[in-house]
């Protein structure tokens, strides 16, 4: 039970790194970007491709592949999303789904349809049993919970308590009035959107050996990234996270007690609970 509990924590947790560049878009910009998976994607390939063909470590890869994406991910904001941002939502998911099914086939072209494996360091290979075995910890999986509480802090730190935080909070009231006070509104939303690109593609590189990594990876994920953004809410970084951890937990505890059960368990854990907070755990419309 204990082990289960720390795999659904060590999976909700990666969900949550995946998703949140997603939330920050959706919720701080008000862009929909069902593009998200494929920047996780990239991140991923980038990873093992630099490990396959560089020789580089793995501990050297998955900072790379967060600055990469990050990278590609300001690239397409100034020469396609930007032109976006004011278009209606429908507009928003037709161009961003688009650019989905550009990226898997691209990849499958260009790579290959095989799914490609991840090379650990030994020292993340190993396991650790407590208590006779009632708590079997994967270092991986326990290296994965540590690096993504981390980020989450950073993230609360820089929305919050930074002046970044504060323009980008303007910027997202009112474009108009934060202009006119001398904030640069392209330029803040031209960070905020690298840096949930290279969110992004750095849970793509933490999550190829725990997901899989294959050209349909953006297609697959997509539906867990939205329950994510839609469960947590997007007025911040609490309700993607708590969301994030309930469907890791609802999703291994019901693959391993009810295997043909498990995405009917995740789905009606949904439903409900968009039922009762339909705005999202804590977004701020909920009551």
């Amino acid at each position: 039970m204990l082990t289960i509990l720390f795999d659904g924590v060590a999976y909700g947790m990666l969900l949550f790194i995946l998703a949140i560049g997603l939330a920050v878009t959706l919720g701080l910009m008000n862009f929909i970007n069902l593009a998200h998976g494929a920047f996780a994607m990239a991140g991923g390939y980038i990873t093992v491709l630099l490990m396959q063909h560089a020789g580089l470590p793995f501990l050297l890869c998955v900072p790379l592949a967060f600055v990469f994406t990050a990278v590609l991910g300001a690239l397409l904001e100034v020469t396609l999303y930007r032109r976006m941002y004011n278009k209606p939502h429908l507009d928003q998911v037709l161009f961003s789904i688009g650019l989905t099914f550009m990226a898997v086939a691209g990849v499958d072209f260009f790579v290959g349809s095989t799914q490609q494996l991840v090379q650990l360091p030994e020292f993340l290979k190993g396991r650790t049993e407590l208590w006779d075995g009632a708590l079997g910890m994967g270092h991986y999986r326990l290296a994965i919970i540590a690096v993504c509480a981390a980020l989450t802090v950073v993230l609360q730190l820089l929305l919050v308590r930074t002046r970044f935080g504060a323009q980008l909070r303007a910027a997202v009231d009112n474009q108009r009035v934060a202009a006119g006070l001398g904030i640069d509104v392209n330029r803040v939303f031209l960070i905020t959107f690298a840096l949930g690109s290279g969110l992004a593609g750095l849970g793509g590189a933490l999550g190829a050996e725990v997901l899989g990594l294959d050209p349909v990876f953006p297609l697959k994920f997509m539906i867990y990234f939205l329950i994510v953004v839609a469960v947590g809410g997007t007025s911040g970084l609490t309700g993607p996270l708590l969301a994030a951890l309930l469907l890791g937990i609802a999703d291994v505890a019901g693959k391993y007690y009810i295997p043909k059960l498990g995405a009917f368990i995740v789905y009606s854990l949904m439903i409900v609970i968009l039922m009762w907070r339909p705005q999202g755990l804590f977004s701020r419309g909920s009551k």
